[in-house]
């Protein structure tokens, strides 16, 4: 039996999600590596990915894009007020402060949802009219 073209997209993107949490989340581990310096740069980048990675296969791709754009911000505020010797900290600042507004977006956006599908009647073809049996 043939598979329809939504089963068959699936795995490609669970493989882009977990190429695009690899790409957000190691750089802000290379990030936060380059503020601390010493040989925790490593140690950093490698954590970046493998979080990026389960992120990515979780399907965190709304927290991904907020911290993506929280890093292009607070890279370029930081460039345009310190100078291009402070945008790896006004990145990683950005990208802390993408993650966490992203997640309270997020979990705003799905009381929302909930909020929205418990008022819509279960099925709208049946009356609410009649009680009992």
């Amino acid at each position: 039996m043939a598979k329809s073209g939504t089963e068959q997209s699936a795995p490609l993107f669970k493989i882009i999600d977990i190429l695009f949490g690899v790409a957000v989340m190691g750089t802000v581990g290379t990030l936060i590596g380059i503020i601390m310096g010493g040989g925790i740069m490593p140690f950093a980048s490698g954590a970046g990915l493998v979080l990026g990675g389960f992120i990515g296969f979780m399907g965190g791709r709304r927290f991904l894009a907020s911290i993506l754009v929280g890093t292009l911000l607070g890279g370029g505020l930081a460039w345009f007020i310190a100078g291009t010797e402070r945008i790896s900290v006004g990145a990683g600042a950005g990208a802390a402060m993408g993650g966490f507004l992203g997640v309270q977006i997020s979990m705003l956006l799905d009381m929302r949802a909930a909020k929205k599908a418990a008022s819509e009647p279960a099925d709208p073809s049946l009356s609410r009219t009649i009680e009992g049996a």
